[in-house]
């Protein structure tokens, strides 16, 4: 078996670098899967509705949580800054 190469056939400009596994997947990914299932499925046997709702709604929790996870994360790096910065100025200043 053979592969022919097409000619002039380039990557978009803005193409976006490879992720890191599954971890870097996205809502927009999660789309782009899932138009692309709904275009090649079989008209006659379709994905069962509520297997696809099932999916859906578990992506969503995950993005949910992934967001609370980044929010926390903000909301600690600043209580340490506020901790750190009490620290500094309840510290007593040796002035000689």
């Amino acid at each position: 078996m053979t592969v022919s190469t097409v000619s002039g056939a380039s990557a978009p400009a803005a193409a976006a670098p490879p992720k890191a596994g599954l971890s870097g997947l996205d809502q927009g990914d999660f789309l782009r899967l899932m138009t692309k299932q709904l275009t090649i499925q079989d008209p006659f046997d379709p994905v069962d509705q509520k297997e696809m709702l099932a999916q859906m709604a578990q992506f969503s929790s995950l993005a949910g949580t992934t967001e609370m996870a980044e929010t926390l994360k903000s909301i600690a790096t600043k209580l340490d800054a506020v901790l750190a910065a009490q620290s500094v100025s309840a510290s007593p200043s040796t002035a000689a």
